[in-house]
């Protein structure tokens, strides 16, 4: 799928700085600046590398500024804000236009001279590449100077004005960090610039740190001749460059052609979210095998979103080797079954506070043997699976234990271990202590997989699960359903029991369900009526007295209304999947799931060009907030785009 935007969008840098790009590499490295070439965050970067995959992330080139010179001025392409905007740099004026197919291109044109600039990024190491094809018309010689900007620091950490670089042609350095460059043109040395006042808009709606910081002092100086036309490039990695910039590029489109032709893609909106999920698989050093990042720019590779993502992200495009390395990365860190929540950065242990990351995890590894029919996996990982069962039975930490009628509870006090985990302050905006409906979903879910499994494999413990599962469907359907036509959220004695959340719905959409079909029917259209919009499903009611439809501000208003009514991509996947199961998956249900899924089109032109962000306002307007590229999102779109084109 192409991207295109013009010069309405573009030379207003404001607006140009409302849609941004994204590459990575399989490190959990990136690239992401704004369509106008600037940061409005301060997450974006041209190299974000990865030290220590996937999430020890350094700030290593902030950015490239391109300068024209000719006889009477130098003009300058770059564009950023600065605290006070007095200083803004505004070179997008001189953008004819914006294209994204594999790459981000920018076409330049001033006065005569025409600039294509492509940003690539190297899949295999930490290195970006700025392709440049520079078209002089004018008639006389002119000069194209690149001025990198540098950071060398932590992400999230700002350089100090007394840094010190120790430039030679083919490499440079900044204390512990060593960059290769590899360009065609002539370094020269200026007098050291620091500039500690470049703003970040984006960072500032929310009230983060919206001011940041970098350094130049090399440039790399290009000659042209009247009419002549012109090949530059410049790269940055920590690893030389391997092959010529022809080479740099065809390796990564035959790549990107490799990944469609994996998996079964009928449409362009399936294929740009196949495209999309690449960005979320990497490598994790620990484990020496593969992970997945929940989100852009934000989040590293967590339990429970790695287990949601796996099954699009991996499963449906046909990642067999991958979905495999993720599930062993995972069950090697399992700790009394449970799963991982989150890696922490660096070398601290993992975080264990989730009760559906285990779950999650043999429903994923169902969803695997339906797509591969590989029972040898399912044998490797059968001990883990019925070890969680075991665990989950019995107890284990955070409070999660099946209670005697067969339900499960999880979390006390301040714990919050499912995903609408926000605990603020000592305050938890959305408690969902006790028996939550989405854990029981899943916990039936898997009692039943467990059976199939058992008997295919020969373990004999099928009648155990499928005992089990009916005493759970029984106190499920005795305790969970609302007189009014809908599930409760949670089982808990209070308040929270009656509120009407999206998570009911996966009582319908996963594989094994609970309730009669008349009943699934009226959750799907309860869902609809009430939780519905076209960008996600709202995660608490409009009619409820909590409910906060915008997300934003400072950090305080965000928390409050991140589970309280703003609306997740990544249920609406479900929400399909469920639609398309009540309605016994009719041809005229997969075209009513295709044209829904048609308006993702606006979706993937903004934001995160080519991805889905985290969420939206529950009142819709269709704005993406929080992540701008979200694995949950894509993978879960993308399961059920594939559902309907089947």
């Amino acid at each position: 799928m192409e991207f295109s935007y013009g010069q309405q969008t573009l030379s207003n840098l404001r607006r140009a700085q409302e849609q941004c790009y994204l590459l990575t590499n399989r490190k959990g490295g990136y690239s992401s600046l704004s369509l106008a070439g600037s940061a409005s965050r301060n997450e974006q970067v041209l190299l974000m590398a990865s030290i220590k995959a996937p999430n020890e992330w350094v700030q290593m080139v902030a950015n490239v500024e391109e300068i024209l010179g000719t006889r009477k001025r130098e003009i300058s392409f770059f564009s950023q804000e600065y605290v006070g905007y007095t200083k803004n740099k505004e070179g997008c004026k001189n953008l004819l236009g914006y294209r994204q197919n594999s790459f981000p291109t920018w076409t330049y044109l001033h006065e005569g001279v025409q600039l294509e600039k492509t940003i690539l990024m190297d899949y295999e190491s930490n290195g970006v590449l700025i392709s440049y094809e520079v078209e002089n018309h004018k008639e006389e010689e002119v000069s194209l100077k690149l001025r990198p900007w540098f950071r060398f620091m932590k992400k999230g950490e700002m350089p100090r004005e007394s840094l010190k670089l120790l430039v030679t042609e083919k490499t440079i350095l900044c204390g512990e960090y060593l960059l290769y460059v590899d360009t065609d043109g002539l370094l020269e040395m200026e007098a050291p610039s620091y500039e500690g006042d470049w703003y970040f808009e984006d960072d500032a709606k929310d009230e983060r740190s919206a001011i940041g910081a970098a350094f130049a002092e090399p440039v790399y100086r290009y000659q042209l001749k009247q009419g002549e036309k012109r090949k530059i490039h410049l790269y940055f990695g920590l690893v030389p460059m391997v092959g010529s910039r022809e080479e740099f590029m065809a390796r990564e489109v035959k790549r990107r052609e490799d990944l469609l032709m994996q998996g079964t893609f009928h449409t362009a909106i399936s294929k740009q979210l196949a495209l999309a999920a690449d960005a979320f698989v990497v490598d994790r050093a620990s484990t020496g095998g593969r992970t997945i990042i929940a989100g852009y720019p934000f989040f590293g590779d967590w339990g429970r979103d790695t287990m949601i993502a796996v099954m699009g992200c991996c499963i449906a495009t046909r990642r067999k080797e991958d979905t495999e390395e993720i599930f062993r990365s995972f069950m090697k860190y399992m700790r009394k079954g449970i799963m991982p929540n989150m890696f922490p950065e660096g070398e601290a242990p993992p975080m264990y506070n989730t009760v559906d990351a285990s779950l999650l995890f043999i429903y994923a590894v169902y969803e695997y043997y339906k797509e591969f029919q590989d029972l040898s996996f399912v044998e490797e990982a059968y001990d883990s699976m019925a070890e969680i069962i075991r665990w989950y039975q019995k107890g284990t930490d955070f409070h999660i234990q099946m209670d005697e009628d067969g339900l499960m509870l999880a979390g006390r006090d301040l714990e919050q271990v499912t995903w609408m985990d926000i605990r603020i302050q000592g305050y938890l905006p959305t408690p969902r202590h006790g028996k939550p409906v989405e854990i029981n979903a899943y916990w039936y879910n898997d009692l039943k997989i467990m059976a199939v499994f058992s008997k295919l494999l020969k373990k004999g413990e099928e009648d155990h699960y499928e005992a089990l599962a009916k005493k759970v469907q029984q106190s499920f359907l005795e305790k969970f359903w609302h007189e009014k036509g809908y599930l409760r959220d949670v089982v808990s004695g209070t308040k929270a029991d009656d509120q009407l959340r999206l998570n009911q719905i996966y009582a319908v959409s996963v594989p094994f369900g609970m309730l009669p079909r008349e009943k699934e029917k009226q959750v799907v259209r309860t869902v609809f009526e009430e939780l519905y919009t076209p960008y996600g499903l709202r995660s608490l009611s409009p009619k409820d007295e909590e409910y906060r439809g915008v997300y934003g501000g400072s950090l305080w208003n965000r928390d409050m209304a991140y589970h309280q009514g703003t609306a997740w991509a990544f249920p609406l996947g479900a929400y399909y999947l469920a639609y398309l199961k009540v309605q016994d998956h009719s041809e005229e249900a997969k075209r009513t799931v295709k044209k829904a899924l048609s308006l993702l089109e606006g979706t993937l032109r903004e934001g995160c060009v080519g991805q889905v962000a985290e969420i939206f306002d529950g009142d819709g307007q269709g704005v993406s907030k929080g992540c701008f590229a979200q694995a949950w999102s894509v993978g879960e779109l993308l399961r059920a785009s594939l559902a309907a084109e089947r």
